[in-house]
């Protein structure tokens, strides 16, 4: 088990990355003010209050897939055949994934 130190560690920098991050930011100024109304009433709190939905929205979203992401760790630990098989199935999908994009690779355009 990790110890609380190392977690909290992780978590800062998890926080701070993410604090960091432009796409977020770009992602807020681009949306958010498709769905403000001017005739609703304040502009800012309007954003804010979409920000806080969709902030709300993902934190949810979020928590399951870590919930669900423990779960199936576990199960997989627990069970090293099933591992195998994930590991082959995967790889075996991937591969499938770069074969297709290696035979639909468009032909370059020709000047003409």
């Amino acid at each position: 088990m990790e110890d609380s130190a190392d977690l909290r560690d992780r978590c800062r920098m998890g926080l701070v990355t993410n604090l960091l991050n432009p796409k977020a930011a770009i992602m807020y100024l681009a949306l958010i003010p498709q769905f403000v109304d001017q005739n609703a009433g304040c502009v800012v709190a309007q954003g804010f209050q979409l920000g806080t939905v969709q902030i709300a929205v993902s934190l949810t979203v979020n928590a399951g897939i870590i919930v669900a992401a423990g779960s199936i760790a576990v199960f997989l630990r627990r069970r090293p055949s099933w591992m195998r098989w994930q590991r082959w199935a995967t790889g075996t999908l991937l591969g499938a994934v770069g074969v297709k994009l290696a035979l639909d690779a468009p032909t370059p355009a020709t000047a003409g």
